[in-house]
């Protein structure tokens, strides 16, 4: 019977949708901002896919929201080792580590835990200071997930944990949010741990080079007038802005029509009010994972997609990098819908058929 020690960072991810791309230190202006709790949500689908293929599994957890209401509620009954600390917004960091360390204590055969690259330098590095041989795994919540140590979505990671039988290297890699606000990507290797061997974990975030002159002034060329777009963030999405017309804010969401910008750097609630009748969405995959929603522009919400129609742009390098583009929007049949192939724009008038899974 596999012992798995869960831990959930309750307020991950709760910055994404109104704009903060982080919670660290964040969470009551994510509150005030009108932010609901997602990293539970997401624990019970992890936790509702293990259930089903190892039900006889050991869950060690924490009282409360950082384990065992989740837990139970996906059908497991867990072994407390620790009271809750209390309620969302009420833990920390600290107690994060405190976890990780009574799981150490009783011989788990895997940390499974859900939020962002902040909680999985937590667990790692107290894994890491101990010494100890033991694999974890991250179920994504965060807005940030740039590390190698996660599932690519709640169900894959939830399957993995129930199922893998090797190990092999990853990196935690974290990003200085209060830069990453700033339009500045600065990350830093944390820690090397093991992790389960899967197809279904995601790759650390690269960077991918490449001109992406023709593919933006293609775009540049398609815009008709009265339609509204939506400009995610990244490199390849800001030249498209640079050859429509105006610069985008480097690592946020801008809504544009007819020579206008409508919303700069936005949250869900602004793109939202600023959609007209007709909307476009232009994003690019995180090169190395492929990631085409919910990995740092959760701005871009199943509410926003279900508005808008789907240009993907990306560098050829990129896509030979990815192979496959993933989706992980936290609304899972919005998740099937957007499965499949799909034409991803590569040059002024190139396209590739790239799929979606």
């Amino acid at each position: 019977m596999r012992r798995i020690g869960l831990v959930i960072n309750p307020i991950a991810g709760m910055g994404g949708r109104v704009g903060l791309k982080g919670t660290d230190e964040k969470y009551e202006e994510a509150r005030e901002r009108g932010a609901e709790p997602r990293a539970p949500d997401r624990a019970r689908e992890a936790l509702s896919a293990l259930h089903e293929v190892a039900p006889d599994a050991e869950i060690l957890a924490v009282d409360g929201v950082m384990g065992a209401d989740a837990a139970r509620d996906a059908g497991f009954e867990p072994t407390v080792v620790a009271d809750s600390p209390g309620g969302i917004g009420e833990t920390s960091s600290a107690d994060t580590r405190e976890a990780v360390r009574a799981f150490l204590d009783r011989d788990v055969d895997l940390i499974l835990f859900v939020g962002g690259d902040g909680t999985a330098v937590d667990v790692a590095e107290v894994v890491t200071e101990a010494g100890a041989p033991v694999p974890i795994f991250g179920v994504p919540a965060g807005v940030k997930v740039f590390s190698g140590v996660f599932g690519v979505t709640p169900r894959a990671a939830g399957r993995v944990a129930g199922t893998f039988d090797r190990t092999e290297e990853a990196e935690v890699n974290d990003v200085d949010e209060d830069a990453y606000r700033a339009g500045e990507v600065r990350a830093e290797l944390r820690a090397v741990v093991d992790v389960p061997v899967a197809e279904e974990r995601q790759s650390s975030k690269q960077l991918s080079g490449g001109s992406v002159e023709g593919l933006a002034q293609g775009v540049a060329d398609d815009v008709e007038p009265g339609v509204t777009y939506v400009f995610g963030p990244g490199g390849t999405v800001g030249a498209v802005a640079e050859a429509v017309g105006f610069e985008a804010s480097p690592l946020g969401v801008d809504v544009w029509r007819d020579g206008e910008v409508l919303v700069r750097d936005g949250a869900e609630r602004d793109i939202l009010e600023a959609l007209g009748e007709e909307n476009v969405i232009v994003v690019s995959p995180i090169g190395g994972q492929g990631f085409v929603f919910g990995r740092g522009n959760q701005q871009l919400s199943p509410a926003v997609i279900r508005q808008c129609e789907l240009v993907i742009v990306a560098s050829r390098r990129k896509l030979d990098d990815v192979g496959v583009l993933r989706v992980d929007t936290g609304d899972p049949a919005l998740d099937e819908e957007l499965r499949g192939w799909a034409r991803v724009r590569v040059g002024r008038v190139e396209r590739r058929l790239v799929e979606i899974v």
